[in-house]
């Protein structure tokens, strides 16, 4: 491999590496975000997503579903498009992120239990003060991080984008 795709492939790890590399950027006084998602099929509203995201402190952390995790979603039977390894370097690709941690979870809770980040960040279309589990929008960890002293924010959607009306759009 040459040194540009290391840099990309090197950004993707699991829980334990990405905890001691958050020690260390904590260790420096760097604030660390956190967002997570499916992040099926890239798109504008994706990358808007990030960027608004990574403007918030200094490493963005993204956690992303493995394929048995979209699949316990229930988004749909096609659903992931995407394998989780193209999803990962895809994600790793992308200049405003430093990190990416595939889970195989439902949820994200463990990688945020683990690495504390002090902002949580999700789109629009959940809600930052809704703290019910059963709640369909809930933001996974937002206690556990507000209770460390961080913050939640969520970012507003960018209309027309969602990777359930592209493939909306792709199927007509």
């Amino acid at each position: 491999m040459n040194d540009r795709l290391d840099f990309i492939t090197n950004k993707i790890m699991n829980l334990k590496e990405a905890s001691h590399l958050c020690e260390g950027w904590r260790m420096k006084g760097e604030k660390l975000v956190f967002t997570n998602g499916c992040f099926d099929i890239l798109h504008h509203g994706h990358l808007y997503l990030l960027a608004e995201a990574a403007q918030l402190g200094q490493h963005l952390i993204v956690g992303m579903n493995s394929d048995n995790s979209v699949r316990l979603l229930n988004k749909s039977p096609e659903r992931p498009v995407n394998q989780q390894d193209s999803r990962a370097f895809l994600l790793a690709g992308l200049g405003v992120v430093d990190l990416v941690i595939i889970f195989d979870e439902q949820t994200p809770l463990q990688l945020i239990e683990t690495l504390l980040p002090d902002v949580l960040v999700k789109g629009g279309d959940y809600d930052e003060n809704q703290e019910l589990d059963s709640h369909p929008h809930f933001i996974v960890g937002s206690s556990i991080v507000k209770n460390n002293g961080g913050i939640v924010k969520t970012v507003p959607l960018k209309e027309g984008f969602s990777t359930t009306e592209l493939l909306r759009k792709l199927r007509n």
